[in-house]
């Protein structure tokens, strides 16, 4: 490979490049758990870890927004040519990416838009049964949290309704150029077996996203952005003493459908 700093790092697009090679080829070793399935790794910059997931006799593709990385890519691995999307992955339409074909998604994540990939992936969870990577360590201690810790907010329950969430390996600052001010991360998700929630996914976002936005409140007021003020026939009993870092995912469920229930009684009383 050529020097790290062919490229230079932009701050805006949030690039930090690996140097530490044992880190990457860790990385890429996380995807070996679903080896028939081919491979889109995001923001690959000058292939640290693309080098490791080039032998792995599978189909590879990158997205690279960077119109200098691709560049640099395209002229160090001629054998991704065709396979080289330069397009911002967050506004891909995924069903495409392998002709509708599950894929593993990977990467040495962009940590500016990190939280905004993992969002992504749930939309297309169907298509997206393990993903992989290295993001900001506190990012990846969200995900990776247990109900009643303090990391544990609305990626933690949003994720771990659906995927099994490994926390691999912390990784030093400074492996990377430029450093970050932070640490880094390696985790694995890989889909659970819920395929259906038992609640409007649809609203359990929305109470997830609703509860956490208060966190420090209990359950009782802070849902109230969603019932209303005047919802103490739904709130009255001491599940909502609580706070929502205290509520599992399946308690997150039940919740939804309790209010589910309240909703569609206020609008038949509306409509009365």
């Amino acid at each position: 490979m050529q020097s790290i700093r062919t490229v230079k790092p932009k701050k805006f697009l949030g690039q930090h490049f690996l140097n530490d090679l044992k880190v990457a080829e860790f990385i890429a070793d996380t995807i070996d758990v679903m080896p028939e399935l081919p491979v889109l790794e995001v923001g690959p910059g000058m292939g640290v870890l693309t080098q490791f997931l080039l032998p792995k006799k599978r189909r590879l593709k990158v997205v690279e927004i960077d119109f200098e990385s691709v560049a640099y890519l395209r002229k160090t691995y001629p054998q991704l040519e065709n396979d080289i999307i330069e397009d911002d992955f967050l506004t891909m339409r995924l069903e495409r990416t392998f002709e509708g074909r599950p894929f593993v998604l990977t990467g040495n994540y962009p940590y500016n838009i990190s939280s905004q990939i993992f969002f992504k992936m749930l939309e297309y969870k169907e298509l997206i049964p393990c993903c992989t990577g290295m993001i900001q360590k506190e990012v990846a201690e969200r995900i990776a949290a247990s109900s009643g810790s303090k990391t544990y907010g609305i990626l933690s329950v949003l994720i771990q309704a659906w995927y099994d969430v490994e926390y691999l390996m912390t990784v030093s600052e400074q492996v990377f150029t430029p450093p970050p001010k932070v640490k880094s991360a390696v985790i694995r998700m890989r889909r659970n077996a819920v395929t259906n929630l038992g609640c409007d996914e649809k609203l359990f976002r929305q109470v997830v996203k609703t509860t956490f936005n208060q966190r420090r409140k209990t359950l009782r007021n802070s849902i109230k952005p969603l019932v209303g003020k005047d919802s103490n026939s739904l709130t009255a009993d001491a599940m909502f003493d609580r706070r929502p870092e205290q509520l599992s995912v399946q308690e997150f469920v039940n919740l939804t459908n309790r209010v589910a229930d309240y909703l569609v009684g206020k609008e038949k009383e509306g409509g009365m």
